[in-house]
């Protein structure tokens, strides 16, 4: 055998070591091939082929024992890095099925206090709203209570105003009862409703006694309303009406009895 090829047998080692030695065999065989062509006799053939068979049996014994431990010592290492990766990884994948667990907790937990709040915040809208509502409701009541004061108040003052007036014109009536009982023969009675009734004798001259009468009352205006007239008189409508304008109730209490008196005469 060649020294060479000898030397790379015995030499090779580790994971490469296969490809080297098949490297150089290949190189061996291309030399041998070169020279055959110079080889003449029967012998260095045989003596070529042994070599070879030789090259191949010791190669297969060199590499195959010390590939087999070398593959079987892999496979081990291998079984063992496999194991202890597949423990790690399934721990790890346990731990994060457990955070992805949490994650998705967390999550719903925060979707509901989302949906709480956006609850509670409808509710505070709603309530805001309300509030509002009824603070404007309370200023149109304050505003309605004072308008209404106001107008209470122009009311009385339209009252007292009216009652002074009113006042007065008692007044005045009573200042002048004693003058026309006395001349017209005029008696004033106070009746219901704070009417007057006024009743006038001596104008039928053929009964003196006999009454005639009227019934007086002031209207919420203020002014002189006759109620009812005994006997009826066509002309109270005027008569009323030019007292209102004239505001003189002596000439207004004249001109009844003149409507009497001719009233009687027919």
């Amino acid at each position: 055998m060649d020294q060479s090829l000898r030397a790379l047998l015995l030499g090779a080692e580790g994971t490469n070591q296969r490809a080297a030695v098949v490297a150089a065999a290949g190189r061996l065989r291309f030399k041998r091939w070169c020279t055959m062509s110079q080889i003449k006799t029967e012998d260095e053939l045989i003596l070529f082929e042994k070599e070879i068979k030789e090259f191949w049996t010791k190669f297969k014994s060199i590499c195959g024992s010390e590939h087999a431990n070398q593959t079987l010592g892999l496979r081990e290492s291998c079984k063992e890095s496999i194991k202890a990766l597949s423990e790690k990884w399934s721990k790890k994948l346990k731990e994060g099925d457990l955070m992805i667990d949490k994650i998705q907790e967390y999550r719903n937990e925060i979707l509901q206090q989302n949906i709480r709040t956006e609850e509670k915040q409808e509710n505070l809208t709603e309530i805001n709203s309300k509030i509002k509502h009824e603070e404007e409701q309370k200023r149109d009541f304050i505003n309605r209570i004072q308008e209404l004061k106001e107008e209470l108040t122009r009311k009385k003052e339209i009252i007292s105003a009216k009652n002074k007036a009113t006042k007065e014109r008692l007044e005045r009536l009573n200042k002048s009862k004693e003058l026309f009982e006395e001349r017209l023969g005029l008696e004033i009675r106070r009746i219901y409703d704070e009417q007057l009734q006024f009743i006038f004798r001596c104008i039928d001259h053929k009964n003196p006694d006999k009454p005639f009468t009227f019934t007086l009352s002031i209207n919420e205006q203020g002014d002189y309303e006759v109620t009812s007239s005994t006997p009826p008189l066509d002309c109270i409508a005027e008569l009323q009406l030019k007292v209102r304008e004239t505001n003189n109730f002596a000439a207004f209490i004249a001109n009844i009895r003149k409507a009497f008196t001719a009233l009687s005469y027919k």
